[in-house]
């Protein structure tokens, strides 16, 4: 059974930063890709980065690209994404994801794995 279980979440001010954590158990790494999607209320799920398990490979959506940083440790099976300068646009309930295929597609509906989610508030 595959579970992803995300942590970090948390609120700050504009300009802060936050590292959310997803491990990942049952899942075989370096199968799957894995990565972050955000959903604000009344918004639709969005992706916003991903990278390949067990390899280097990573995609940022446009919004965070100069100031996400996705992350691995193989050992842990664990995926991180640092968030730097962060705006309150970017306050949403985050999601893991993991799923199969072409890891620079960021759409939630080749997901086929979703973590519980973490809230991320960034206040003005």
């Amino acid at each position: 059974q595959v579970q992803l279980v995300e942590s970090g979440g948390g609120s700050v001010q504009a300009g802060g930063s936050l590292r959310i954590s997803c491990a990942a158990s049952g899942l075989t790494w370096g199968s799957y890709c894995m990565g972050w999607f955000r959903q604000a209320p009344g918004k639709e799920r969005e992706g916003v980065a991903s990278i390949v398990t067990g390899g280097d490979s990573t995609v940022y959506a446009d919004p965070v690209s100069d100031r996400f940083t996705i992350s691995q440790d193989n050992a842990k099976s664990t995926v991180y994404m640092q968030m730097n300068s962060l705006k309150p646009e970017d306050t949403a309930m985050y999601f893991c994801a993991a799923w199969r295929g072409l890891c620079r597609i960021l759409n939630s509906t080749r997901v086929k794995y979703w973590g519980q989610g973490t809230q991320v508030t960034v206040s003005s």
